[in-house]
């Protein structure tokens, strides 16, 4: 019996394997680490929210703090949420008056711009713009402290730090967006309703007609809904990422980015959702 035909005594490494064996190994195993590092990363949001869901029995602790944080969430953003939902109502109406032929009445100019700017794009952007302007301002307050040891120095206190620091930010959010939207909204709309009558042919009586036409009320409370999972959603996962900052003023930016990565796509996730299961319920 030669050295190559005797049994290998003990543990084989990965590289005792043939190259085809040896890959697949290796591919089984980065596929194996990165499934567990997925179920882990949603174990421990999960204990997150439980915790959130205790820290909610201590309102002595949040509710001052809530009211400061529904002004940085809501009051602030306000110019911004204008300034966007403006322009975006104002080009709505512009490319869909120019794209309309000969023969299609210019009242469908408000319709689409009611249906456009109510049902997609008013929460939508609001809520993407919100989170690099909220998220991450959310994040990097929360993993400064997190580094600086602040937050450790709570605990000391005696403080409940998720009372003090996120159930404060997640109520703001989950009441201020849906404010935010209704807003957006509103200027969306009127926006496409100064330009189409200023900029183009449509008269106003085409234009409110448009607006009017098929009109229901859960078309708003779609809008709403959608506002309310955003708010969740920014708060949520902003919060979270800025409590387990590690590694100091790198740390910190790393948690910004990736909190502002995560929340956009779970955003786009949700409104994917919410269409999906709301959509049959909107003709009135």
């Amino acid at each position: 019996m030669t050295e190559l035909d005797r049994p290998l005594r003990g543990p084989r490494t990965t590289e005792q394997f043939p190259i085809v064996k040896r890959k697949g190994m290796q591919f089984f195993r980065r596929t194996t680490r990165t499934f567990i590092g997925v179920l882990r990363q949603i174990g421990a949001r999960g204990y997150f929210l439980r915790d959130i869901g205790r820290a909610f029995g201590d309102p002595a602790t949040f509710v001052p703090e809530t009211v400061r944080q529904m002004r940085g969430i809501g009051v602030d953003s306000v110019p911004l949420t204008v300034i966007v939902a403006a322009f975006i109502g104002s080009v709505i109406a512009l490319q869909t008056r120019y794209q309309l032929f000969a023969g299609v009445q210019l009242s469908l100019v408000g319709l689409a711009t009611r249906q456009t700017i109510i049902l997609e794009l008013g929460p939508l952007l609001t809520g993407l713009v919100l989170t690099g302007r909220v998220g991450a301002r959310m994040t990097a307050e929360i993993g400064t402290m997190r580094v600086t040891e602040q937050i450790d120095a709570l605990e000391t206190l005696s403080y409940d730090p998720l009372a003090f620091l996120i159930v404060p930010r997640l109520i703001a959010a989950v009441v201020m967006l849906p404010v935010l939207v209704i807003l957006a909204d509103a200027v969306g709309v009127g926006s496409g309703y100064a330009i189409s009558v200023l900029a183009t042919d449509i008269s106003p009586k085409d234009f409110k007609e448009g607006v009017r036409l098929a009109f229901g009320i859960f078309q708003v409370v779609y809008s709403l809904i959608k506002a309310t999972l955003f708010g969740a959603a920014i708060a949520f996962v902003c919060s979270y990422e800025g409590f387990v900052t590690e590694a100091g003023a790198e740390g910190v930016g790393r948690s910004t980015a990736k909190a502002v990565v995560i929340t956009s796509v779970v955003i786009l996730v949700l409104d994917a959702l919410t269409a999906a299961l709301f959509a049959p319920y909107l003709q009135s």
